[in-house]
């Protein structure tokens, strides 16, 4: 059995620091990046089919009626064998105190019983939000460990969290 990285990033507009900055490369996807170096496992992206807005304020104000309406984002497919994996490394930024939608939509998807699931986050001051609870009542039957929250602005600054993080279960 082995692990994989499955996390949700945005480029674009984001909030760096409290001011809108355009970045290349999301932050999650950096940090998914180093958590899966570190690894040495799969990473895979999810994208949703509908994109984002570039501009930070839009994507805000569609993150806010996605998660008001319970919805359901649809991604592109992702290639994961879940007979051949145990561990899933699940990242994402924190979006009105919680995961995006597509998180949620990818969680009814997958089978997550038996897992164990190790959250990681990006955000610009609140953490994980009310994520963990929400990841424990949808996924019952996973066991859901300590998470990494890492603030967006800091992921190039990451890697003794990092290190630490994946070196506290063992």
């Amino acid at each position: 059995m082995s692990a994989v990285v499955v996390f949700f990033s945005r480029s674009g507009e984001n909030l760096i620091n409290g001011k809108p900055v355009k970045i290349s490369i999301g932050n999650t996807e950096l940090l998914a990046q180093k958590i899966a170096e570190r690894l040495n496992c799969q990473r895979i992206q999810l994208e949703e089919m509908d994109r984002y807005p570039e501009e930070y304020k839009n994507t805000v104000d569609r993150a806010a009626y996605e998660k008001q309406e319970n919805k359901r984002i649809a991604y592109h497919p992702v290639a994961i064998d879940r007979l051949k994996i145990d561990t899933l490394f699940l990242g994402y930024p924190n979006w009105w105190g919680s995961y995006p939608r597509i998180i949620a939509t990818f969680l009814e998807d997958f089978e997550t019983d038996g897992l164990a699931i190790y959250p990681f986050c990006t955000h610009e001051g609140s953490a994980f939000g009310s994520s963990l609870n929400e990841l424990k009542e949808q996924c019952p039957n996973a066991t859901i460990h300590c998470g990494l929250p890492v603030r967006g602005s800091r992921v190039d600054r990451s890697d003794i969290a990092i290190e630490n993080w994946l070196l506290m279960d063992k």
